[in-house]
């Protein structure tokens, strides 16, 4: 399926601005997705366009958008304390998406665009349709007792995990144990022999695919 690819920017007086890259499909297609990246990465990550072209050739419209930290600053960590904000820029990324659909939205993101898309589908029931988390940073590297699943409890939204088997911030055993403290379905994808960045050079060709289909069964499954 042929699509094509533009650069999306939704800015009002007063708000957190949404800015990124729309990809949209030759055919008309009810639902999309939001991505969005890691904290030490832009929209522009290989693994976000690879994924995002998968999806789009799927029947998917695809907003991958820039979180309001990295908006405000080309390189270096999020501040601390940004969180929120960037919560917040993910809500508008949702609704702009809307406007542009018939049809459901489901919201994703990696590691730290991850974590912050699960917080705010915590805080926001209904918000969208189901979460795709890619490499989510159960806790820091050789901390395994600092985990970041308090809100996984208060989750209602359908959660596709997609996790490296050499991830170190968080082994697939100790992602199977945080899975059970999510009340709606969940599912995991194990991606043999890589690490938190996910797509490698032996994967690249096969990995976005893989998740474009995995997805949309598990989206279909709760349709």
């Amino acid at each position: 399926m042929e699509s094509d690819c533009r650069p999306f920017e939704d800015v009002k007086s007063g708000e957190v601005p949404v800015r990124g890259h729309l990809h949209v499909t030759a055919t008309s297609s009810r639902d999309g997705i939001v991505l969005t990246h890691s904290a030490g990465a832009n929209c522009d990550s290989p693994l976000l366009v690879a994924i995002a072209n998968s999806f789009c050739k799927a029947g998917l419209t695809v907003l991958r958008c820039d979180l309001p930290f990295r908006q405000l600053r080309p390189h270096g960590p999020p501040p601390r304390g940004s969180a929120e904000r960037d919560q917040r820029g993910l809500r508008r990324a949702v609704e702009a998406l809307r406007r542009q659909l018939p049809g459901r939205v489901f919201l994703g993101g990696h590691s730290y665009g991850g974590r912050q898309t699960s917080m705010l589908a915590a805080s926001e029931p209904g918000l969208v349709d189901a979460l795709l988390l890619l490499s989510y940073p159960l806790h820091p590297p050789k901390a395994p007792k600092q985990l970041r699943t308090a809100h996984f409890s208060d989750l209602r939204t359908p959660a596709l995990f997609v996790h490296g088997t050499r991830d170190a911030f968080g082994a697939i055993d100790e992602m199977k144990a945080a899975l059970k403290l999510i009340p709606p379905r969940t599912q995991l994808v194990p991606v043999e022999g890589t690490g938190h960045e996910l797509m490698s050079a032996r994967n690249r060709s096969t990995l976005p695919d893989v998740i474009a289909d995995v997805f949309a069964g598990f989206i279909a499954a709760h349709a």
